[in-house]
């Protein structure tokens, strides 16, 4: 498992879901201490978590680090209060690691995109508990047919 926060929770899960190697995704908040918050109350800052996916994945079929250099390709890590358009700090761009092999591999590719003078602002911060959100903002855009205006993939590796 992995989990992800860079901007709109939609567009992430989106991007994440058509990993081939992804078993599952879903998205909710992590990052605040706040019990069981709800999306306005994130959304109107009434909490300190972020919208963020969690990530179910295959590592035979794809790895840690693969969803690393997805993350960031699909989001620019140099913006520290938001993504793209959606500004404000519950779209701040985060790593939560589980465990120490991730937050290394995590800290590799950050200084892989750093290397080829790339800005890098993406916190990376220990997993906290992860509160699935609410029905209606799992696969959005499945759901919608839409694609997201905020997450384009963007070669960098």
């Amino acid at each position: 498992m992995g989990i992800f926060a860079c901007g709109c929770f939609w567009g992430t899960q989106h991007q994440f879901q058509k990993q081939p190697g992804v078993i599952n995704t879903l998205a909710g908040y992590t990052g605040g201490k706040e019990a069981f918050p709800s999306y306005a109350d994130v959304r109107d800052h009434k909490t300190h978590h972020v919208e963020a996916i969690i990530v179910e994945f295959n590592p035979e079929e794809v790895s840690y680090e693969s969803l690393c250099k997805l993350f960031f390709e699909i989001h620019d890590p140099a913006q520290t209060d938001g993504v793209g358009p959606d500004l404000g700090p519950q779209y701040r761009s985060c790593i939560f690691y589980r465990n120490e092999s991730q937050r290394q591999t995590a800290e590799r590719v950050m200084q892989l995109l750093r290397n080829k003078g790339n800005e890098v602002n993406t916190l990376l911060l220990p997993e906290e508990t992860f509160y699935i959100g609410e029905a209606y903002h799992q696969h959005y855009y499945e759901k919608t047919g839409g694609e997201p205006y905020c997450h384009v993939r963007t070669k960098k590796f």
